[in-house]
């Protein structure tokens, strides 16, 4: 039997991330314009990372559950804060370079990002140490305008920056 190439083993290795994941674009209206909810995720595998890092609130979807629903789960989990109530509008869904699937929905609110105090992550560090230590799942979250977003978030969801834009602009 053959030996799998770098190619195949990376594609098994990326299967457990081709998850459906599901977040909220939380945005307002302030003095720089229309501003949008960013988070950093924490750990040390982010700690030195800032452009094309940061991604919306979001989380996997559990079976059976409804993406909104998870959206909304995950948006408490990962801040700490109730999200806010709505309306909510269906920004569609991406799908990120390692395969995950993202549904966003876009929702005006307001909060103060001093104030998250999200879920931690444990994880082994420093790695093959044997160690687990706990970091929190996100480290900040910074209210950006959309061309700060555009420079800071994940690649493939600018594309949400873009829908909502488009959103609002009607």
């Amino acid at each position: 039997m053959p030996v799998p190439g770098r190619a195949a083993v990376a594609q098994l290795v990326r299967a457990p991330l081709s998850a459906t994941s599901a977040g909220l674009l939380v945005h307002r209206r302030g003095g720089r314009g229309i501003e949008v909810l960013l988070v950093h995720p924490g750990g040390p595998y982010w700690a030195r990372r800032d452009a094309g890092a940061w991604s919306i609130p979001k989380g996997e979807v559990d079976d059976g559950e409804d993406p909104l629903g998870a959206a909304q789960r995950e948006f408490r989990e990962e801040l700490g804060l109730a999200p806010p109530s709505g309306p909510f509008l269906d920004l569609g869904s991406v799908r990120q370079k390692a395969g995950k699937v993202v549904h966003a929905w876009a929702v005006e609110g307001d909060l103060d990002v001093a104030a998250i105090a999200g879920a931690t992550i444990e994880i082994e560090w420093p790695p093959r140490s044997g160690q687990r230590r706990s970091f929190p799942e996100i480290d900040r979250a910074a209210w950006c305008t959309p061309d700060e977003a555009r420079r800071l978030l994940i690649e493939a969801q600018v594309a949400f920056i873009e829908r909502l834009a488009a959103a609002l602009a009607r």
